[in-house]
Order: C-alpha cells, then structure tokens, then sequence
C-alpha cells in the first residue's frame, strides 16, 4: 500500500486516490442499511468514489457497491448517488 498523505481515499470506480473533500462517502451500516453518507464519518463500511459522473455511471453500470459491500445494494442508493453529484 502506497503511503498516502492524510485524509486521502481510492475511488472505488476509477482507483485513483484524492483527498476526501472531492469523494462521496457511501456507508454500509452496521444494522445492514446502506445509504449515502454526507457527514463523512457515519459508523459502518465505507466505500468511496469521486463525485464526477465518470465515476458515478462506471459505479452504477458495473454494479460496484454489490461487490464491495457483498450484498445486493437496492438500485434507490444507486439513484441517490446520481442526485447527489
């Protein structure tokens, strides 16, 4: 793992690193639920992705969330996220 300077995270779609200002935070809680997380700091699984729509279409069209949080993810947080941009 590359030594990354603080508050840096990998997009989840394109695999790149960038500070966490520029990504979307998705969490997947502890009780099961899986929403988008705008406080950044949500208990749970997080997973990134940069809120560009480059990234938000591969993540949608690759089904990125079912693979990183290894369960159906129900396709109202896919659509959140596109709101979200």
């Amino acid at each position: 793992m590359p030594s990354n300077p603080k508050n840096t995270r990998r997009c989840c779609a394109c695999r790149e690193y960038a500070d966490k200002s520029e990504l979307i935070r998705i969490v997947r809680r502890p009780d099961g639920g899986i929403a988008v997380d705008p406080s950044k700091k949500a208990n749970g699984r997080g997973v990134w992705v940069h809120a560009k729509a480059e990234c938000v279409d591969r993540l949608k069209k690759k089904k990125l969330l079912n693979v990183a949080f290894k369960t159906n993810v129900p396709q109202e947080v896919y659509e959140e996220i596109d709101v979200r941009q």
